[in-house]
């Protein structure tokens, strides 16, 4: 005995020629958002903004300010770390928007999370 499957279920040519469509879309879409994301820009303040910068999509930092009221010679450590927690917030920023932005584009083509 055969199992029928319901019309439009299967294998046939038209639903693999669908399926391929829908995969190159979402090619193309992933790549623009790649690109669109690469171009995002991101301003980071940190230390109560004596310490700012800029960084892009790629992760570049492209400019970076600091106070000379925060530079201390005699305690490097904490101009150091307020470096440090603006590059970190700064890259965490960007990587959570493109993955919020590749986890809205994956529900509009019906890609189950964790599957790219």
């Amino acid at each position: 005995m055969k199992a029928r499957l319901p019309k439009g279920m299967g294998g046939g040519p038209s639903n693999m020629n669908q399926m391929m469509r829908q995969v190159q879309q979402f090619q193309a879409e992933r790549e623009a958002l790649e690109e669109d994301l690469a171009g995002r820009e991101y301003d980071i303040a940190a230390g109560g903004g004596a310490v700012k910068l800029k960084i892009n999509g790629r992760h570049e930092i492209f400019d970076l300010v600091i106070d000379p009221e925060i530079i201390d010679p005699d305690d490097p450590e904490t101009l150091q770390d307020i470096v440090t927690a603006a590059v970190n917030e700064a890259i965490k920023r960007a990587e959570s928007e493109a993955a919020e932005a590749v986890s809205e584009l994956s529900r509009r083509f019906g890609i189950p999370e964790g599957a790219l």
